[in-house]
Formats: structure tokens, C-alpha cells, sequence
């Protein structure tokens, strides 16, 4: 099926209404995986021409992702990415936690943003930046399609590599969600140290649900993330 390729519009018109400059596109990667960190990529790309393929990476096949996101590191103006651990998911759900990860990400570009455009319809990040939030923005925005391919490809080599002394879990492969071998490997062998243990998963494994832990942040404890960073607002 063909898609239509992404496009500058929103750039364009946040430049024309805000007077922004500098806009990054963030988008995130493992919020619905069992084990691992939730990825987040901040990309800013002004208003080139894309190289040709890009779109949502989930439409993008393994094959064709790789070199993608190799060619979209150098074409980026600048890219950053930041993580929230399993550990750190589990302590502060993952509300919280994506902005985490935003956070890094955003304070790791060299130029801070004037505007941040974020896929999906929830601003789960909030100021001090100037958010957009566009439903289906890794298929339709430039700079949100190209983190999304940055971040899905970065987080699925962390993967591997946690994965290497997991390999009934076959981590390489599924990059922690829940796939059939992962599901059978689960219910074997219990969870790998890079499992998230407050998710509702062990509530089925009756052999392992004594591992469940219980959250200790509340998922919209934003307040303390901003403390743990050291933002002034």
C-alpha cells in the first residue's frame, strides 16, 4: 500500500503563527513493550527534503529501517534521544516516564527548541515548551516520521543487546513486546531482570505473580521529575 510521504505543513505553520525557528519533532518508541525502556527522539530538521522512503517506521520494513535511520542521522539538522528505564517506569508509571525520556532527549539537542511537535493526541510533555500534538504525525510530519525511525531503530539494537544473555526470549527479534516466543519463555522462566514488574502481564502467570510490584509514584507525578531535573518554572 502506498502512503502519502510526510510533509513540512506543520513546521510551516507554527513558523508562521508562533515564530518559532527551531521545531523538533519527538516521537517514542516501547510504550506498550513488557520489558526494556520506552525511547523517545527529539529530531529537528528544518525544511529539507526528505530522503526518499520516510514515513512512520512502523510502515517501514526491518530491511529498509536500518539504513534509513543511518541516512536520517546525518540528514537531521540535529537528533538527540533519551530513555526511562523498566526500573524507572515501574517506580512512576508511564506518563511520567515518557516525559522523562522527552526531557533527556529535548535537553540533549545542542540548540533548544522553540517548539516541539509530538505525535499523538496527548502532550504528555508539557512546558516549558511550546507543544503541538498531531494524531498520526509519524505518518504526516517530517521531523516526527524521521524520530520515529531514529528511535525505533536505536531501541530495538538496545534490545539485542540486552537480549544476549536472554536468548529464549529472543529480545533481537521482538524487542520486548509481547510476542508468542517471549510469552512462552515468560511463563517458563519468570521475568529477566529488564522486565517491567507492575504491569498487569503477571497477573496471568500465576507462578511469577509474586514478583509484581506495586508502583511508587503516582503516574502523574510530573512535579517530581521536574525536581529530579532541576527546572525553575
Amino acid at each position: 500500500m502506498a502512503y502519502e510521504p510526510p510533509t513540512h505543513t506543520v513546521e510551516r505553520s507554527l513558523r508562521a503563527t508562533t515564530g518559532a525557528k527551531v521545531i523538533a519533532g519527538v516521537d517514542e518508541v516501547g510504550r506498550g513493550a513488557w520489558a526494556g525502556p520506552v525511547t523517545v527522539c527529539a529530531a529537528v530538521t528544518g525544511l529539507r527534503r526528505p530522503p526518499d522512503g520516510l514515513t512512520d517506521s512502523k510502515l517501514i520494513t526491518p530491511k529498509r529501517r536500518a539504513p534509513l535511520a543511518a541516512e536520517l542521522e546525518s540528514w537531521v539538522t540535529s537528533h538527540a534521544l533519551g530513555h526511562a528505564s523498566h526500573d524507572e517506569i515501574d517506580a512512576m508509571g508511564m506518563t511520567a516516564a515518557l516525559r522523562l525520556a522527552a526531557v533527556r532527549a529535548l535537553e540533549a539537542l545542542p540548540v533548544r527548541p522553540d517548539a516541539v511537535i509530538l505525535d499523538g493526541k496527548h502532550d504528555y510533555l508539557g512546558g516549558p515548551w511550546r507543544v503541538r500534538t498531531v494524531i498520526k504525525g509519524d505518518r504526516s510530519c517530517v521531523a516526527v516520521a524521521a524520530a520515529s525511525v531514529i528511535a525505533k531503530v536505536r531501541r530495538d539494537k538496545m534490545m539485542a543487546e540486552l537480549g544476549v544473555d536472554h536468548a529464549d526470549f529472543d529480545f533481537a527479534a521482538n524487542a520486548g513486546y509481547p510476542s508468542p516466543v517471549h510469552q512462552a519463555a515468560l511463563a517458563e522462566r519468570g521475568p529477566t531482570p529488564y522486565h517491567r514488574l507492575t504491569w498487569a502481564y503477571l497477573d496471568a502467570l500465576p507462578q511469577w505473580r509474586h514478583l509484581k510490584k506495586v508502583r511508587s509514584w503516582a503516574d502523574e507525578s510530573v512535579p517530581e521529575i521536574e525536581g529530579q531535573l532541576g527546572f525553575d518554572f
